[in-house]
């Protein structure tokens, strides 16, 4: 069965694990390969808004830690500082890309009134929005964008982001180290938060679909 038609078989779950699965095999391969190395480059990746698990990443370097061949602290300042560096890459993607791939660009253009919207809303609620943000699955890998996208000063963000990813990696490789073998498992139970946060979103998404179309069909009323 071409690889096509066996996702097409497979239910939900089954096709996030067709896809995420290979990903995760590739990072074990390179945190066997390079160590510490490897951690930060794969948080890198993940900060970067490279959908890289940083569950998966954090858990084995836990398991490894149950092994004896890494150091707790290591992994978690690798991941942190692998996460944090990621977070300038989107963050500079955002910032400098603004003009020209958001403002000026045809395929991806988005309307100056919702930028000026982002403007406000991360001047409102930009620090608590990054700093609990880099705790949320999926979220957190993409959320530096945005903050670029709005500006958003370079040292407040990093400052932010470097207090928000610190409980998220230290937990996932404290977990790691404490379930040892069982550490697939416990990736597994995670992705049931992402599958949460996935439904989350797109109903967030729905939401503010329909309360713009009937903002509009209130005002297009009170004009006639």
């Amino acid at each position: 069965m071409s690889p096509i038609k066996l996702a097409a078989s497979l239910p939900v779950g089954g096709l996030t694990d067709f896809v995420v699965d290979p990903i995760v095999e590739a990072a074990v391969d390179v945190i066997d390969a390079l160590g510490y190395a490897g951690v930060f480059f794969l948080m890198l990746l993940e900060s970067a808004c490279i959908p890289v698990p940083s569950e998966a990443i954090m858990l084995f370097a836990g398991f490894n830690v149950s092994e004896g061949q890494m150091t707790l602290f290591g992994i978690v300042a690798a991941g942190v500082l692998g996460n944090v560096v990621g977070s300038w890459i989107a963050w500079a993607a955002g910032y400098y890309g603004r003009l020209e791939l958001l403002e000026k660009n045809r395929l991806i253009h988005i309307n100056h009134k919702h930028l000026e919207w982002a403007d406000r809303w991360f001047e409102r609620h930009g620090d608590a929005t990054v700093f609990f943000t880099r705790m949320v699955p999926i979220i957190r890998t993409f959320i530096s964008l945005p903050a670029g996208v709005a500006r958003m000063p370079f040292w407040r963000f990093t400052l932010l982001t470097l207090a928000g990813c610190v409980p998220w990696v230290l937990l996932l490789g404290f977990v790691g180290k404490q379930v040892g073998d069982n550490w697939e498992e416990w990736r597994d139970y995670l992705h049931y938060g992402d599958y949460l946060v996935l439904a989350a979103v797109v109903g967030g998404i729905i939401y503010l679909l329909i309360r713009r179309r009937r903002s509009s069909a209130r005002a297009a009323e009170a004009g006639s």
